[in-house]
């Protein structure tokens, strides 16, 4: 048995003929993955947002009660469903371009895989294998000091935002539109 099995990839959300969406990425062909999706298997995406340490020093209340200690505030979703393997090269070569074309949309001058030769791409494309999980389940999870006072949460924040971090400040910021609503 080859036990839990990760793999770090770009996923698009695509709608299909189905009643429920799909994620589809590939997978290089010698990643050990593939080897358990000869048929379709139980899987599990995660996406995770920002994420920070919480130092129990930025609680406004710590002058009036000592008892605080450091957390993790963070934002995932977790998504399941069942991941199968697809080696059409004709739905392979369509989702390189969708995944190429959705990355590259944000640089000034985006590449397109048209830009490489055909061949080029063609050799490369027999290396990898597409994955597909059609959804079953989506579950955001966060933990954001919602469980502190408000002025703890605006200590938080301001101590997040002071950090210099890019992702503590990210989240100060999702925290501040959580707030808002």
């Amino acid at each position: 048995p080859l036990g839990p099995q990760v793999a770090h990839l770009p996923m698009l959300l695509t709608e299909t003929d189905t009643e429920k969406p799909v994620l589809q990425g590939h997978l290089a062909r010698a990643n050990p993955l593939l080897e358990a999706l000869t048929t379709p298997q139980s899987a599990m995406a995660l996406f995770h947002g920002p994420a920070a340490y919480v130092s129990p020093g930025w609680y406004a209340s710590k002058t009036q009660d000592s008892r605080v200690v450091p957390t993790w505030n963070y934002a995932v979703v977790h998504v399941s469903g069942l991941l199968s393997a697809n080696d059409d090269s004709e739905w392979l070569q369509a989702l390189i371009v969708a995944l190429t074309d959705r990355q590259e949309a944000r640089q000034s001058k985006p590449w397109a895989v048209t830009d490489a030769p055909p061949d080029y791409i063609d050799r490369l494309t027999q290396h990898i294998v597409g994955v597909e999980l059609t959804i079953e389940d989506v579950i955001g999870k966060w933990k954001l000091s919602q469980n502190r006072s408000a002025e703890d949460r605006a200590s938080v924040r301001h101590g997040l935002m002071q950090s210099g971090d890019p992702a503590s400040q990210s989240l100060a910021a999702l925290m501040a539109g959580i707030e808002a609503e």
